[in-house]
């Protein structure tokens, strides 16, 4: 009897060959430079919100929708990508996505996979020694960083404050990512409680300032808990002051967590791990391995100082759990976070670190920290042009025109298609902002970014001149 869920060898060999191509395809578009932008000239495929036919579709007809689609997205994989966050998708993790997802493993108890969750196990217990946690560190690889840092907040709110229903302060500043505010929203925490600190000329959190607050807040009769310091924000990639951060969180008693979504792959190399000097003091690290180690989206890591801390947050049992024989040695991670149906996302970090090998991927971060140093350098050099010299890959810039002069610049750069760069506000004005982060970037797709916004830039202040005369 056929089986039409059930493919054939034959049929999955089409399939995989049909996939190596689009793949191939899709690969030499990259290497050969990518477009780093939308295709807006290209017309919509027909028929892409239509329900499915009854009736068996082509591969190939398929493909070429997905191949259509794909062409109409931000190219985010491209070497002249330079918008938010690029994201570089390494052939070797989609690799592994192709084995975690057919093999189908369920890795949210180390009962029901023992060694598949003992490699994840293994990379995680790497990532907590290479930020200098104590060796009893855990953690669990998520979906990002915002469900990482929901289960911090809820580790913090157990351990300090004592449980659910429990309400105090948290510390964040106006450059500390949404996903904070959030997690504290669905943790029961009102708007209120979460005390945004100002920040010094850098835009760094002012360590005396939160200090100053907390002992405020002790005074009035508030109870902080949670003081969550940035390793490379999303607006300026700024690091704050960790070390000072560590200590007045100890001082008060405190949970100190570190987001480290954008920044945290940096620590692998001697020039990261300088500047995030403090982060060893973390209770809780986040960080987005599809950022800074370049691989698929939704690949983020939740790093703990003190298992219990999660474990006692987070875990439920049930009578269906009872034939579970558990494994002291390795974790439930359903027990760790929020995910009860749990993808093994662990392939996807565990194959590319042991098949390329850590040294490529410090190699990797070195290269983008040498590339920010050659942007800078480059946009310092464009008369007109105001920046400062970055903390780690992010560069803000902007021209001296006024609102108008620089959304021209953007679009300029932009309609180019020599680079994709976006815009943020900083003291409430238009800034222009790049990140080098793709790991295909090359010193040549910088030199033509630098190159794309000085020929841009006479024409954008003239035509903000004229407009505004």
């Amino acid at each position: 009897m056929h089986y039409p869920l059930e493919p054939t060898p034959g049929q999955v060999g089409s399939m995989m060959a049909a996939a190596e191509e689009f793949v191939a395809d899709f690969l030499a578009g990259e290497q050969a430079g990518g477009r780093a932008w939308m295709h807006a000239g290209m017309p919509r495929p027909t028929g892409l919100a239509d329900p499915p036919a009854e009736t068996p579709g082509e591969l190939d007809h398929l493909l070429g929708v997905v191949r259509s689609a794909v062409a109409r997205a931000d190219d985010t994989t491209s070497p002249r990508c330079f918008a938010y966050f690029p994201g570089g998708g390494l052939v070797s993790a989609a690799v592994a996505e192709l084995l975690a997802r057919v093999t189908n493993r369920y890795t949210g108890s180390g009962a029901m996979a023992e060694d598949l969750v003992a490699m994840e196990h293994g990379v995680i217990r790497w990532l907590a020694a290479e930020f200098g946690l104590p060796t009893e560190a855990t953690g669990l690889t998520t979906t990002g960083s915002s469900t990482g840092t929901l289960s911090a907040v809820v580790a913090a709110r157990h351990r300090v404050l004592g449980g659910p229903g429990r309400l105090g302060t948290l510390y964040v500043t106006e450059h500390t990512h949404h996903s904070v505010a959030k997690a504290a929203r669905l943790a029961g925490f009102p708007t209120e409680l979460v005390r945004t600190v100002p920040v010094d000329r850098q835009l760094r959190m002012d360590a005396r300032a939160v200090a100053e607050l907390v002992a405020a807040d002790h005074a009035a009769g508030r109870r902080p808990f949670l003081l969550v310091g940035t390793a490379g924000t999303t607006n300026t990639g700024t690091v704050d002051p960790l070390a000072e951060l560590a200590a007045t969180a100890r001082r008060w008693g405190l949970w100190f967590h570190v987001d480290a979504a954008y920044g945290g792959g940096f620590q692998l190399t001697e020039r990261g791990r300088r500047r995030l000097t403090g982060i060893e003091a973390a209770d809780s690290i986040v960080l987005d391995l599809h950022k800074s180690l370049f691989l698929p989206y939704t690949t983020g890591v939740l790093l703990v100082r003190d298992p219990l801390a999660l474990r006692d947050s987070h875990a439920a049992d049930a009578e269906y759990l009872q034939d579970l024989e558990l494994d002291e040695s390795l974790p439930n991670y359903a027990d760790l976070g929020v995910e009860l149906s749990r993808e093994y996302r662990g392939l996807r970090v565990w194959l590319p670190l042991h098949l390329h090998g850590v040294a490529a991927f410090r190699a990797a971060l070195d290269e983008k920290l040498d590339l920010s140093e050659a942007l800078h350098e480059g946009l310092s050099a464009i008369p007109g042009v105001e920046t400062t010299r970055p903390d780690l890959t992010v560069h803000t810039f902007r021209v001296a025109g006024g609102e108008d002069a620089n959304r021209r610049l953007l679009a300029a750069v932009n309609g180019s298609g020599r680079a994709r760069i976006t815009s943020t506000r900083i003291g409430g004005r238009t800034t222009l902002r790049m990140c080098v982060l793709n790991h295909r970037t090359r010193e040549q797709h910088v030199a033509e970014a630098v190159a794309a916004v000085r020929d841009a830039v006479p024409d954008a202040l003239r035509a903000a001149t004229r407009a505004a005369a």
